[in-house]
């Protein structure tokens, strides 16, 4: 999730907790920035290997195992700041509480979270909110400040039992929009492979529906409200390294990269329409129907000795939301 969803789930959470009147505001500050704390994984990054931030993001800090070391780092950092008004317990308990809702909140998102490193590498994805809900996160952030303001836990409790609901509530979204994957799947006459089934963003009625069938993805989306509304979308090839990419060496440090993209993307890999060197992401795009690059890796060709056999390949952002683009996913959502 974004840093400010992060941010107010902990300190809903770290309030819920606090008896002392006066500590409202003391336990918000303690949860917000504990709250956050595991995504300063983002650091960890090399000017050469641009996988490797795919590699660490939501990795060991935001492990299930890693809480209490988590929770520990953060409390050492903040009781110098807060000795007079909180003891060292109470400090470890208020991050101890944000840090662990961090990666519980990523895993609901589509993106991946490691939550049972080092013993496994399964990226745990739940897909039952956007990365991004305004709806999610306001509600909890009104929450919170009625809580200092009135000097009040119960408000922060509310917020917290809010976000919990809410998250259930996805559970039920999801399996609607399942069922209605296999409806259109059954209607195309299609065996389904594999799937992914995400909510757009930031919102949690419009459906970005992918399903694998015969070597290609299918791409759609749907609009759960009182009824269910197909937007049709089209497909695309799955990737097939020796097809697609003859010339690249196998054992070259290319194709080893490409397995890591691999594994961060879940297999849903594609080659890029408009750029026959780029290895896209295929879950994400900006429009839930299309399929259009958000980022992926770019190989570059080269001769047998040419010294570029063992450099890595080349990440790429896709800046590409146009007005137009803006327009049409506001439509689809309203």
């Amino acid at each position: 999730m974004d840093p400010l969803s992060q941010a107010s789930l902990g300190a809903s959470l770290s309030q819920s907790f606090t008896n002392d009147r006066s500590k409202q505001l003391t336990a918000l500050i303690i949860g917000a920035l504990a709250g956050m704390a595991p995504d300063l994984d983002v650091f960890i990054r090399s000017a050469d290997d641009p996988m490797l931030f795919l590699e660490f993001h939501r990795q060991f800090t935001h492990s299930l195992i890693f809480i209490p070391v988590g929770a520990l780092l953060c409390a050492l950092v903040f009781y110098p700041f807060v000795r007079k008004k909180l003891t060292f317990p109470h400090v470890y308990l208020f991050s101890f509480l944000a840090y662990a809702t961090h990666g519980l909140l990523d895993a609901c998102t589509s993106y991946g979270t490691q939550l049972f490193w080092p013993f496994s590498n399964t990226r745990i994805a739940w897909n039952t909110v956007s990365i991004i809900d305004p709806l999610f996160t306001l509600p909890i952030i009104v929450f919170i400040v009625l809580a200092v303001i009135k000097k009040n836990s119960r408000y922060a409790r509310f917020g917290f039992a809010y976000a919990v609901i809410f998250l259930c509530l996805g559970v039920l979204q999801y399996q609607r929009a399942e069922n209605a994957l296999y409806e259109l799947v059954k209607q195309r006459g299609h065996e389904v492979e594999r799937t992914h089934i995400k909510p757009s963003f930031g919102n949690r009625h419009v459906w970005k529906l992918i399903y694998e069938y015969d070597g290609r993805y299918y791409v759609d989306a749907v609009k759960l409200l009182w009824h269910i509304d197909y937007i049709k979308g089209s497909s695309i090839q799955k990737l097939d390294i020796k097809r697609d990419f003859p010339w690249l060496p196998a054992g070259s440090q290319q194709t080893k990269d490409v397995e890591r993209f691999r594994w961060f993307s879940d297999d849903f890999l594609a080659v890029n329409p408009s750029d026959a060197n780029m290895i896209m992401d295929v879950r994400y795009s900006y429009l839930p129907n299309r399929i259009n690059a958000m980022w992926g890796i770019e190989l570059k060709k080269y001769s047998m000795d040419d010294d570029m056999k063992e450099k890595h390949v080349g990440y790429v952002m896709q800046n590409k939301l146009t007005d137009k683009i803006w327009r049409r996913f506001i439509e689809m959502i309203f």
